[in-house]
């Protein structure tokens, strides 16, 4: 005999109350995804060139660990070093400092990197449109030159200097600051001859572990980190720096949900108590009732989410294309720890009220309400 799926067909025995707890639930639940879409999204661009460059490994001055933050500086001679160490396929110096991009009277927090615009491994990811940057030149993020208004072939200042746009690059510009990128000679010129980063390649079949290791014992006055371990330490910073502000909205929104889904679910078991007392009338013991109510707060919560999860990603779509300087990334890590939490509180919200759903007199079922 085919089971009757109770918990389900109780739940849409209303349809119009089970549609409310869904989408209440459900917006809850959207409030809580993309305040922590917000806050991955911030750290996916953050750390977006050290991800996205072809270094196997990164080498600072000793006991630096990131980009922000902190200044590093290399002699010109270390590179030498690195490139004689056996392993190495490539090896070449970065220079970075944190200055202002001003164009038009206004003004935005910038990080100026300084590469070989002949290798281009120190540059953008992508250059969207122009070409990489000659003496006297700069690449400017695509986002941050729509927000100046200014374009190729347009004078900005940096550092002090003046440049002209040479091309337009993407994925540099983020919520506070935008990236700038100029040759490694104007670089040079303005700051001094110092590197502040080597970027190295490994060659083919050499371990990144073992030539770690080598420039390690090479080069004892430097910090010698992996593609993954510079931008690990690069989102530690940043999360150090803001992390409380967006644990602080984060655990509120989650919070607000958790109370409102077990509101929602305390009043549709409340609700349902006459549906409740039929079934004990029927036959079904405290066991039954509690395996029903837990289910139908399980088919409410599993509803929500998968409502809440694609809101989310069209919220963050919408975002992402009116503001190109936010980026919202839903995390399959936010969606699994909502919705545990949001079970745990549900069926606890949906168990509350069982005392007075086993109590229920069965006599009752058959009254008129």
């Amino acid at each position: 005999m085919r089971r009757v799926p109770l918990a389900r067909k109780n739940l849409f025995q209303d349809r119009r109350h089970a549609l409310l707890a869904v989408f209440a639930i459900g917006t809850a639940f959207v409030l809580v995804l993309v305040l922590d879409g917000i806050f991955a999204g911030s750290m996916n661009q953050v750390t977006a060139y050290i991800r996205h460059s072809p270094a196997d490994l990164f080498i600072a001055q000793r006991d630096v660990k990131t980009m922000h933050m902190t200044s590093s500086a290399l002699p010109t001679s270390t590179l030498a070093e690195v490139r004689a160490v056996d392993g190495v396929a490539w090896a070449e110096g970065l220079r970075f400092t944190t200055g202002s991009l001003d164009a038009g009277g206004d003004s935005l927090l910038t990080y100026v990197l300084g590469y070989d615009t002949a290798t281009s491994r120190g540059g953008p990811r992508r250059i969207s449109s122009g070409q990489p940057p000659h003496t006297g030149q700069a690449l400017v993020d695509s986002v941050a030159a729509a927000e100046f208004g200014v374009n190729i072939g347009d004078r900005i200042n940096i550092l002090g200097r003046s440049f002209t746009i040479s091309g337009l690059s993407t994925e540099g510009t983020y919520i506070a600051n935008t990236t700038v990128f100029i040759s490694t000679a104007d670089f040079a010129a303005m700051r001094g001859p110092t590197y502040a980063y080597l970027l190295v390649g490994a060659s083919a079949g050499t371990s990144i572990r073992v030539l770690h290791n080598k420039l390690t014992a090479a080069l004892p006055r430097t910090t010698v980190m992996s593609r993954a371990e510079f931008a690990r330490e690069e989102a530690n910073v940043v999360k150090s720096m803001a992390a409380d502000i967006m644990a602080i909205m984060t655990v509120i929104g989650f919070l607000i949900a958790l109370a409102l889904i077990g509101l929602t679910l305390f009043t549709a078991t409340i609700n349902k108590q006459r549906e409740y007392a039929i079934l004990k009338a029927l036959g079904a013991n405290t066991r039954r009732l509690i395996v029903i109510v837990v289910a139908q707060a399980g088919w409410t919560i599993a509803l929500a989410l998968a409502v809440a999860v694609g809101l989310s990603i069209a919220i963050g779509a919408a975002v992402g294309a009116l503001t190109p300087n936010i980026e919202v990334s839903i995390q399959p890590a936010s969606i699994l720890r909502t919705c545990v939490g949001a079970l745990v509180i549900g069926s606890l919200a949906a168990l509350i009220p069982i005392r007075r759903v086993t109590r229920a007199d069965p006599a009752t079922a058959f009254r008129r309400p």
